[in-house]
């Protein structure tokens, strides 16, 4: 489960639209660093700062494979994020279904 800083890193990374997209090419399939590179309308040194951000936050890996450098996401943080995720829905959820009940008893004691 991610807690404290190891949260805020991820959460972090992921604010920046860049990040989310660069996140969701990797998760379609791993493409180079130069590849991911030319999708973007920014230097391929902007490109290689926003990897590393998601790196550091354990989202995503990258490999040397001949000579390309390969980024691969690491689904297992994916998913801890996911877990910690559903657990604030299921807080938030849990309010709104008291809220509805309360509510709805008061509209009870009104009639």
């Amino acid at each position: 489960m991610l807690q404290g800083a190891e949260a805020d890193r991820v959460f972090s990374a992921l604010a920046d639209q860049t990040r989310r997209s660069i996140m969701s090419r990797a998760m379609a399939g791993e493409e180079g660093v130069a590849e991911l590179a030319s999708h973007y309308a920014m230097s391929f040194a902007a490109v290689q700062k926003h990897i590393a951000v998601l790196e550091r936050a354990g989202l995503v890996s990258k490999r040397r494979v001949g000579r390309r450098l390969v980024v691969s996401t690491r689904l297992e943080q994916v998913r801890a994020a996911q877990r910690l995720l559903d657990q604030f829905e299921e807080l938030w959820r849990g309010r709104v279904d008291r809220m509805t009940q309360i509510l709805e008893q008061s509209e009870e004691d009104d009639r």
